[in-house]
């Protein structure tokens, strides 16, 4: 293959990448649409429920096509379920959440889960964190506080909630970091949603009668069930997208793209709910992605002074 050849293949590999994540976040959005829709009228473990049947039905005929095996590396059964209960619980909390708050309010709390990666990497895995990034992690942090004020006047403890998420979500990255390079991520994405679906079937059984509002199942209407099975659809879809980008181009180009799913979700808050972030609230998501951004800038520069520093080879 020749220089130019490459070259253009390493372009087509990245815009594909590129175009992969603004899919993703275009598409995550919905998930929370549906779910919102679907809280009116079905409780939010059923919704839960949902979610993670539907993405491992429709992860198996993928499972088949790909020839994949289903089988668990030695010595990771335990991660992997431990992994399926953290992203049960974020989205348990997530869907909790916005069944009264804003998408974009909810949405831009839980974008703190890099800045608690970033900090757990520090503090306990000891990994190189300089204070730019530490600092800029708090800087992030103070823009929540600015999403919380408005939406804890408003909506009481629930405005909270997301941040169960944010943590949930952010020790599922730290255990999906050593997974990925183990397990196919098709057959990852199976077994999540396989082990959520067992943990989450025998829970709505035993609240059945129970008039539980969030656990106790109803038969849902022509309506919900599309709710539902969206639910599922669009997590799938919009989780192997952010995979599969991720296996074209590197994180340090696609982590920035991440932050359009904000604006994303405030217009289909708009458009669907009639739901808009307040003035405060809009200053706190602002903070957010300065702060975020910021950090991905520093990590790019962290890794290219790395690369400058290692030693020549031997002359």
């Amino acid at each position: 293959m020749t220089s130019d050849a490459a070259v253009s293949q390493s372009t087509d590999r990245v815009l594909a990448g590129v175009t992969l994540m603004l899919g993703f976040c275009l598409t995550a959005p919905l998930l929370d649409v549906a779910a919102k829709l679907a809280s009116a009228s079905v409780p939010i473990g059923q919704i839960t429920a949902a979610r993670f049947v539907v993405q491992c039905v429709l992860m198996a005929p993928f499972i088949w096509a790909l020839g994949l095996s289903l089988r668990v590396p030695e010595g990771q059964l335990t991660t992997i379920i431990a992994r399926a209960l953290l992203l049960l619980v974020a989205t348990f909390c997530f869907i909790a959440a916005i069944r009264v708050m804003p998408l974009a309010d909810a949405l831009a709390i839980v974008f703190v889960a890099p800045f608690i990666v970033m900090l757990v990497g520090k503090f306990y895995l000891n990994e190189n964190v300089g204070p730019r990034r530490v600092g800029a992690a708090l800087f992030g942090f103070v823009g929540v506080l600015f999403v919380i004020q408005p939406s804890f006047a408003a909506f009481g403890f629930v405005a909270v909630i997301p941040l169960g998420t944010a943590v949930a979500f952010a020790f599922y990255i730290l255990l999906t970091r050593g997974l990925s390079r183990k397990i196919h991520p098709v057959t990852l994405q199976f077994h999540t949603g396989l082990i959520a679906s067992i943990f989450c079937l025998p829970v709505l059984i035993l609240a059945m009668g129970s008039g539980s509002g969030l656990f106790d199942p109803v038969w849902p209407s022509n309506i919900a069930w599309i709710w539902l099975i969206g639910v599922g659809f669009f997590a799938t879809v919009s989780h192997m997208m952010m995979t599969y980008a991720l296996s074209f181009a590197p994180s340090s180009t696609l982590a920035p793209l991440q932050y359009f799913e904000l604006p994303m979700a405030t217009l289909f808050g708009y458009l669907v709910f009639n739901d808009f972030p307040n003035m405060l609230s809009l200053f706190g998501i602002g903070i957010i992605i300065a702060a975020g951004l910021y950090m991905i800038h520093r990590e790019r520069v962290g890794a290219k002074q790395s690369v400058a520093d290692r030693p020549g080879p031997p002359v």
